[in-house]
């Protein structure tokens, strides 16, 4: 069964507010980008090392307009030629998602024009629909963000049923903890990947986290750990003040991240084999990581698979994606009431059915 494919023509305005992103897009039948705008707050969180969640929806406050505006105008479109409206109401922080939730609502209410909420995780699953051909079912997704490490087994669009989850820091977040630890700034998932291409992966030797039941789940807060442990042992001086980082430190950031990434495609083909997917998807912001594409593309072609990836741009937080899973909703009848309101913990819908009899089914279908 191919997915993300709709009937006929349908122009969607898409809203992201999760996070630190003001995002808006409108997009076409599901699969083509009319206009995409986004706006960063790097610069605002930064200094601070991570993102504060009152600052963020302040910005969100600030440029929700203009962006949505700009979204109209780089697409050559009114308001009211669209035919819906895809906002994500969940997971996120709950200022940020307020924002656009709000602003949603509004605007559905005046236009008169439906309105779904999105999960921002099926978002990114969706964020692979642009730039690759229409994704096979069942398919595998790894989604890998500052926010979230799981994986998802995709029997159809819109089912979903979770396979491997973080069980405490996401993939994302590690990173990002390292390169302050190691005093490299924010994001740390850019800077690590650009002075792991000058180290040497097997410089230190860090063991992969194993689950004590073997689920195929994810931690990374152990490793974390690891690498406090041998810059305190080793007399491992951080970076002071933008200087040059040592080859020590190089080194160091090439073996944290190849731990990572083997985690997550080692986990990622223990899960394919049992479930037998047509199809692997790697998104996500760290799915902009250039190690990690090489890696799981490696072991796609091991499982004689294709494996989609979305364009940086689209891999980061964006509103394309949003716009992509609200066309499927709405193309399927789905609608969002006005008491829609964001949810900090909204959950995928999880498809209730035992392992044996979901990969029995897999299997026969294949």
């Amino acid at each position: 069964m191919s997915a993300f494919r709709i009937d006929h023509t349908m122009l969607v305005l898409g809203i992201e507010t999760s996070c630190d992103e003001t995002a808006a897009a409108v997009v076409r039948d599901g699969r083509e980008i009319v206009s995409s705008v986004i706006a960063s707050q790097i610069k605002t969180h930064e200094r601070f090392g991570g993102v504060v969640p009152e600052l963020a929806s302040r910005e969100h406050l600030d440029k929700i307009v203009p962006i949505v505006e700009e979204a109209f105008t780089r697409a050559n479109v009114t308001q009211n030629e669209i035919d819906g409206i895809a906002v994500t109401n969940g997971p996120g922080l709950v200022g940020s998602l307020l924002v656009g939730v709000s602003y949603a609502k509004a605007m559905a209410f005046a236009l008169s024009k439906p309105l779904v909420g999105v999960n921002h995780i099926e978002g990114h699953i969706y964020s692979v629909c642009f730039e690759n051909p229409p994704v096979e079912h069942p398919a595998l997704a790894l989604i890998v963000s500052g926010g979230h490490t799981n994986l998802f087994f995709v029997p159809e669009p819109g089912k979903y049923k979770v396979v491997g989850r973080t069980r405490d820091d996401a993939a994302g977040e590690a990173f990002d903890k390292v390169a302050k630890m190691l005093g490299l700034g924010y994001p740390g998932g850019p800077v690590i990947e650009r002075l792991a291409r000058e180290g040497n992966p097997n410089a230190v030797k860090f063991a992969l986290p194993r689950m004590g039941d073997n689920r195929p789940d994810f931690s990374f807060s152990g490793l974390k750990t690891a690498v406090t442990r041998h810059v305190r042992e080793s007399g491992l001086q951080p970076v002071q003040n933008g200087g040059e980082p040592s080859q020590a430190i190089k080194d160091l950031a090439a073996s944290f991240q190849s731990t990572v990434i083997r985690s997550l495609v080692t986990t990622m083909q223990r899960v394919a084999k049992e479930y037998h997917p047509k199809t692997l998807i790697v998104a996500g912001g760290v799915a902009c990581n250039g190690a990690l594409r090489e890696a799981a593309s490696a072991t796609a072609a091991d499982l004689g698979l294709p494996v989609y990836f979305p364009s940086p741009h689209l891999s980061t937080d964006n509103a394309a994606m949003i716009a992509a899973a609200g066309t499927v909703k709405l193309e399927a009848g789905e609608r969002a009431g006005w008491d829609l309101n964001a949810n900090v913990m909204l959950r995928l819908q999880n498809i209730e059915v035992e392992d044996a009899e979901l990969r029995k089914r897999v299997r026969y279908r294949l």
